[in-house]
């Protein structure tokens, strides 16, 4: 894979996404500006874009007219179930049933229109499978309940495996399979999952390009499945992880050189 190498330092990143990209200069992510150097505050209110500057910078960067990537309104999304099912349902994107419940008798507001099994999930700041249970009775439900004070509760579809499709500029760069682990439903490769590249079905990669366009997100992984021949969205993915890219043989960091050195991003 070739490309081409900007002069250093002309291409700036605070978080360390792009930290193994030899034309990219990673400054990190300082929690008060007045904690980088002259020169590094310098260079980032000089550089003509700044790329992935972290939730906390992204909306500062908005503001004052600085190009970012990925953009200010893909971070207002990032790990957070709730506003994601309430743009998939304002855009009547195909999504698992999904309710949110607050105050002091949701469970009886959950079970008046939900049926066991059913997900309950952590709606912020949950990844990796982690913060999502099964739930198939009362006391589950109530045990979950004590973990949040935001109930986010998805229709369960029995299904062993969903697909991970990778969108990057209004761009499929990378679609997989992951195949849940025996006695386990959730298919996050954190939880046991494995990938597998059997074909993935275009009409999956169609619906995940169609949701990153129509939702606005310009790096994103949205995980699909497939129930009685409908497609889904389950939910989006800003801080996805690259073992798929590893294990499909794509150079993540070539890759993203290419498309900064093309312009694409």
């Amino acid at each position: 894979m070739h490309f081409a190498v900007t002069e250093p330092g002309k291409i700036i990143a605070l978080e360390t996404r792009l930290r193994s990209c030899r034309s990219v200069l990673t400054l990190g992510v300082r929690p008060n500006f007045s904690d980088y150097s002259p020169q590094e505050a310098d260079m980032i209110r000089r550089a003509a874009r700044i790329y992935y500057p972290s939730t906390f910078y992204a909306d500062m960067f908005a503001a004052m007219g600085k190009s970012i990537f990925p953009s200010a309104h893909t971070y207002r999304f990032v790990q957070d179930k709730i506003k994601q099912s309430a743009l998939f349902a304002l855009l009547d994107i195909p999504h698992p049933r999904t309710r949110t419940f607050y105050g002091t008798h949701r469970q009886q507001k959950i079970l008046s229109l939900f049926d066991f099994p059913f997900v309950g999930k952590i709606p912020r700041g949950s990844a990796l499978g982690r913060g999502v249970y099964l739930i198939s009775n009362e006391d589950e439900l109530a045990q979950y309940l004590e973990l949040t004070r935001t109930a986010y509760i998805q229709q369960y579809l029995p299904i062993d495996r969903d697909i991970r499709v990778v969108v990057i500029a209004g761009c499929v760069v990378c679609a997989y399979w992951r195949i849940a682990d025996a006695g386990e439903f959730r298919s996050n490769l954190g939880q046991g999952g494995r990938i597998c590249f059997d074909r993935v079905p275009d009409a999956a990669c169609e619906l995940a390009l169609d949701t990153a366009i129509r939702c606005g997100w310009d790096d994103v992984g949205l995980d699909i499945c497939c129930h009685n021949g409908r497609y889904y969205v389950i939910e989006a993915n800003m801080k996805y992880g690259r073992q798929g890219f590893k294990t499909a043989g794509i150079d993540y960091f070539g890759m993203m050189e290419e498309l900064i050195a093309s312009g694409a991003i």
